[in-house]
């Protein structure tokens, strides 16, 4: 008798929640903190970069919470007016979402079984997760992309300043900018392999946008340093 094999895909779609939020913090606190500490006198650094992974830190949760919690908002109120419908119009919907699998490809009475088979089951769900695009996977969650976020800031931030803290004062900033291109593709390289994209265009890009930004935002400061 042959023994049957259960064949499990592993995607990595279900990561995308919490990945988009570890390394949009990790970039913001090493490009921040790093372009800070660069156009800082070395007396200022510690002080100015700590104040720098506390505020920032603080502000990509509210920030996230905040941004988070709107799609939230929305889908709750799709879903609830997507519960009226059905309660008002069961036929209806059914049709809706034939047609939507019509669309698809499917063949139209082949459709309609699909369609009435799904709601008999959990109508809710196959309108929510077919006509409006929420599923378990891709539902906003606020307090996790909150807390991910602050806490790959801090981790990124600490990076540059422990660069100032092992680095002789006269090699402070070139200490800081090289070490901060290393953690950026390191990031790159390590957001890509989490969520199975390719590792060399993600360093890549990573890196190129976050040196640019890193440039940008110093020299800023010291041209309006040296003005003041």
């Amino acid at each position: 008798m042959r023994s049957l094999h259960h064949h499990r895909e592993r995607h990595l779609v279900q990561r995308i929640g919490w990945l988009r939020a570890a390394v949009l913090g990790a970039n913001d606190g090493i490009v921040s903190t790093a372009s800070l500490l660069a156009a800082a006198a070395k007396g200022d650094v510690l002080l100015a970069g700590t104040a720098g992974l506390v505020a920032g830190a603080m502000s990509m949760a509210a920030g996230e919470y905040v941004s988070v919690s709107s799609q939230s908002d929305t889908e709750h109120a799709d879903l609830a007016r997507e519960r009226a419908e059905l309660k008002a119009d069961p036929a209806g919907e059914e049709e809706e979402l034939a047609a939507i699998y019509v669309k698809r490809g499917l063949d139209p009475d082949l459709a309609k079984r699909v369609a009435r088979e799904l709601m008999a089951k959990n109508a809710l769900a196959a309108h929510a997760r077919d006509e409006l695009g929420i599923s378990q996977i891709t539902t906003a969650r606020p307090i996790q992309a909150a807390l991910t976020s602050a806490l790959t800031f801090s981790v990124g931030a600490a990076m540059p300043l422990l660069a100032v803290v092992v680095s002789p004062t006269p090699y402070v900033v070139a200490s800081v900018t090289v070490s901060s291109l290393i953690y950026l593709a390191v990031l790159g390289a390590i957001g890509a392999r989490t969520g199975g994209a390719n590792i060399g265009r993600a360093t890549v890009r990573v890196t190129f946008w976050g040196s640019f930004a890193m440039a940008v935002t110093a020299g800023i400061g010291l041209v309006i340093g040296k003005a003041v």
